[in-house]
């Protein structure tokens, strides 16, 4: 058995899929990240309100709602991109080939 974050992979599986532990390190990374960009962003935005607040009042639990709320789309725009890469990664490790972009097809 393979310890893969807090679960157990069989040996089996792990063997037929070589970049798992690669893939399972990117992931991990992705999710931290994510998480500091949530902590950061919470408090970036809390404290350019707080700024804000000396000229226009406005109660507190509205600027705590708008920066938790700017702190989670942060956030999830940064996981979002970073488990991209990781799929990305993963499907190199698996097919030796780098996935195909939609974005940059030409049509000729």
């Amino acid at each position: 058995m393979v310890t893969l974050g807090l679960s157990r992979v069989d040996d089996a599986v792990a063997a037929k899929h070589p970049g798992l532990g690669e893939y399972a390190v990117c992931q991990s990374k992705a999710f931290v990240k994510g998480v500091l960009t949530f902590v950061t962003g919470t408090g970036a935005a809390f404290g350019l309100q707080m700024l804000i607040h000396r000229k226009f009042a406005c109660p507190l639990r509205w600027t705590v709602l708008v920066a938790v709320v700017t702190g989670s789309v942060a956030s999830y725009g940064v996981t979002r991109v970073e488990t991209q890469k990781c799929s990305n990664l993963w499907l190199f490790l698996e097919t030796g080939q780098l996935p195909k972009d939609a974005g940059t097809d030409q049509h000729s």
